[in-house]
């Protein structure tokens, strides 16, 4: 596969790709305080698994905000998180699922960004982009895939919970693409209570999620990336 750094708006983007006319692009996005390049590796890992994701293009945008200058540690919008754990070790989660944050409209529309570059560059409709990530990055991506004019193909959510929730409430019936999530029962920093909370606001919607429960921490299991590859594969047809 060709891996190659590129330049979408304001974000640097590794794309990996295996074929120049690919028949749909999933786009990824890392979590906190990880390195911009932190989920590249799956691309490869994907196609291991199924050989037919050859077709797909994956990019991979480094988040905004250099945490760290001397070592690779990103993300998206600033986050306290001894406050977070505070309040999932007190079991208050109305505080962080109302959160906000004042950099997620800019970071939005960087994602809109690379999914219209994905649609130009590739040829393709916007129901054959797939997107999402892990922790920071999959809320990023679900807030991207609630708001956009029109339906992606899907969505990933990976260790991610509920923010914005007046907001992605009222907006999580305007279109319809499937989603899968996976979540640890033993998540120390997002708690598994908040993905429970949004496997409902997506399935009180109308929404059709896959949710994957796994007894494990704040990772990416084996059974959550078969799911995405599922979900993937369905988009490329």
């Amino acid at each position: 596969m060709n891996q190659t750094k590129i330049t979408v708006g304001e974000l640097s983007v590794t794309q990996v790709t295996a074929t120049e006319k690919p028949s749909a692009a999933v786009i990824f996005c890392h979590g906190f305080g990880a390195g911009g390049d932190d989920l590249v590796p799956l691309a490869a890992e994907m196609v291991r698994a199924d050989e037919s994701l050859q077709n797909v293009a994956f990019l991979f945008p480094a988040a905004p905000i250099d945490l760290d200058q001397g070592f690779d540690s990103r993300a998206w919008w600033p986050i306290d998180m001894e406050k977070i754990q505070e309040l999932a070790i007190k079991g208050e989660f109305r505080e962080l699922k109302a959160e906000s944050p004042a950099e997620l409209p800019k970071c939005n529309e960087m994602i809109h960004g690379v999914i219209d570059f994905a649609c130009s560059e590739f040829s393709l409709k916007r129901s054959k982009i797939v997107i999402g990530g892990f922790s920071q990055g999959s809320m990023l991506t679900t807030d991207v895939a609630l708001t956009l004019d029109e339906a992606v193909g899907g969505l990933i959510v990976w260790s991610g919970t509920v923010i914005c929730e007046p907001r992605w409430t009222s907006l999580a019936g305007k279109h319809k693409f499937p989603v899968c999530q996976s979540h640890g029962t033993l998540d120390p920093i997002l708690p598994f209570a908040g993905a429970v909370d949004l496997c409902a606001l997506l399935t009180d919607a109308g929404l059709e999620v896959e949710f994957t429960e796994f007894d494990g921490p704040h990772t990416i299991p084996a059974a959550g990336l078969a799911s995405a590859i599922k979900l993937i594969r369905k988009v490329a047809g």
